[in-house]
């Protein structure tokens, strides 16, 4: 009992002693280094312009990535992955050896195998296999690298498209584009390093956590912009305010930031200021960013914009503009691709050709034009989905669906590039006879991410960011290649 007392402290002591370690805390904040916030800016600053050590290679061949993500995972069976054993088969119970172990979104019993519904050919002089609902895509297989054999671990929509875009099926982690931009910076200082377009009349399942910045400062996530109004909400002042005020008002709210920072030490105000500087740069380079009437007529010809529409078309032409200013990541999202068959919108014959005319034209137009300006050496161009589909038609519930449509498959499916540092007519990677499962190199996603940062002079393994107890990384803890048969 007397050791108690000795050692007790009244209330009044405590709470002395908890007010000298707040202002001990709040001076240290405010004083070490200059302040933990301004030693956390300039860490950012140095690895933006590239001068962080360790995870830089000698030579990066791409400048800029634009993301094509066909949401809800097309169909290659229809697109680029000709089977004809699978035409033979067609109707015919699925062998049981497919079935086994196997995980199914909503196939039940025994399906019926699904042949190919579209003619295929070969094309260029590469002789890449496409169907006939990419004429015009058709006629550059020449230009462009496919990988048939991608493989991810997920078969549900919105971690299979998390697995995509950050890396993990989870929540909370950054994108592609927010790790790339952290990395690297950006190229204009009056425009986001890292955009996102949406066309199809929805987001992605799992929204705007694609496109996070997950535990990386928030200033490095995307920023939507729309392809029709404002490109970005509230980006115009309110009526009878004037730039001026505007810029008198931020200005005011600068300088009551700056006292929230001297007193607290928080990182994110500063993060939170820079974002409104940028955010009135962006009032005057943002409309003049997305304005297509500046384009030819020529140019809205050969792309199939719809000026004043949210479209696919108009996400493209978008996108070569905002990769001529500078921006770093170009994050393209169109929904629609999620072919179940289960209506029409779903139908192989019915949706999918809608979806397929809507993209056909405009991905074509952007390579090409990116070609005749001299950017497609530096801008790397990547398109696909978030699995693949079935060899096996779909029946939901283990009823034959009122269309014919195809299951989530995670096994195999395709993506292709084009761009800097990629082999052009090129296919990598082969599926079985049925296409359902990789018969020769496989491609996880991680690899893919690997070799994404390797064409951005960006080494995989060495991008590293403390959090949780661990130096996360893009490509997660298991170990990632880098693809280097593909690269030219």
């Amino acid at each position: 009992m007397s050791m108690f007392k000795s050692t007790r402290r009244s209330l009044r002591e405590e709470a002395t002693g908890e007010q000298l370690t707040l202002d001990t805390r709040r001076q240290f904040m405010r004083t070490c280094a200059t302040g933990l916030g301004a030693t956390w800016l300039a860490q950012q600053k140095a690895i933006a312009s590239g001068n962080a050590d360790g995870f830089r290679l000698p030579m990066a061949k791409a400048k800029r990535v634009i993301f094509l993500h066909m949401i809800g995972a097309p169909s290659q069976l229809e697109l680029f992955d000709y089977k004809p054993e699978l035409q033979r088969f067609d109707g015919k119970d699925c062998p049981e050896a497919y079935l086994k172990n196997s995980q199914f979104a909503f196939i039940q019993g025994t399906p019926k195998l699904l042949g190919p519904i579209y003619d295929f050919k070969q094309h260029g002089e590469s002789g890449a296999w496409v169907s006939d609902q990419l004429p015009h895509f058709s006629k550059i297989v020449d230009k462009v690298c496919f990988i048939k054999t991608m493989q991810t671990d997920q078969f549900n929509h919105g971690p299979a498209q998390l697995m995509v875009q950050c890396g993990q099926s989870r929540i909370g982690y950054p994108s592609i584009g927010s790790w790339v931009t952290w990395g690297l910076g950006s190229e204009n200082e009056d425009l986001p390093g890292f955009i996102v377009l949406l066309s199809g009349g929805r987001q992605p399942r799992v929204g705007k956590a694609l496109w996070g910045s997950g535990f990386l400062p928030s200033v490095y996530q995307g920023v939507q912009c729309r392809s029709k109004g404002d490109p970005v909400l509230n980006v115009s002042n309110p009526d009878g305010v004037s730039r001026d005020e505007r810029a008198a008002t931020l200005h005011a709210l600068d300088q009551l930031n700056k006292i929230n920072h001297d007193e607290f030490g928080d990182p994110e105000t500063l993060t939170r200021m820079k974002q409104y500087e940028l955010a009135f740069r962006m009032q005057v380079a943002v409309p003049d960013a997305m304005d297509l009437s500046q384009e030819s007529a020529a140019t809205h010809e050969e792309y199939g914009v719809e000026p004043g529409k949210e479209s696919f078309a108009n996400n493209c032409l978008l996108a070569r503009r905002l990769a001529e200013r500078g921006v770093r990541y170009i994050q393209l999202y169109d929904w629609g691709w999620d072919t179940h068959g289960s209506n029409a919108n779903e139908a192989l014959e019915k949706g999918f050709v809608s979806k397929c005319q809507q993209v056909d034209r405009p991905m074509t137009a952007l390579i090409n034009d990116l070609e005749k300006r001299g950017m497609l050496e530096d801008t790397l161009v990547v398109w696909g989905g978030e699995f693949g589909r079935t060899s096996m038609a779909e029946n939901r519930g283990g009823v034959t669906a009122p269309f014919k449509g195809r299951d989530h498959n995670p096994n195999a499916f395709t993506f292709w590039m084009a761009g800097a540092g990629v082999k052009t007519g090129m296919t990598y990677g082969e599926t079985d006879e049925l296409g359902y499962h990789v018969a020769d190199s496989p491609v996880q996603l991680r690899d893919f991410h690997a070799t994404m940062q390797h064409l951005l002079g960006i080494d995989h393994d060495k991008l590293v960011y403390p959090f949780q107890g661990l130096d996360q990384k893009l490509v997660g803890v298991k170990p990632a290649r880098v693809i280097n048969e593909i690269l030219a």
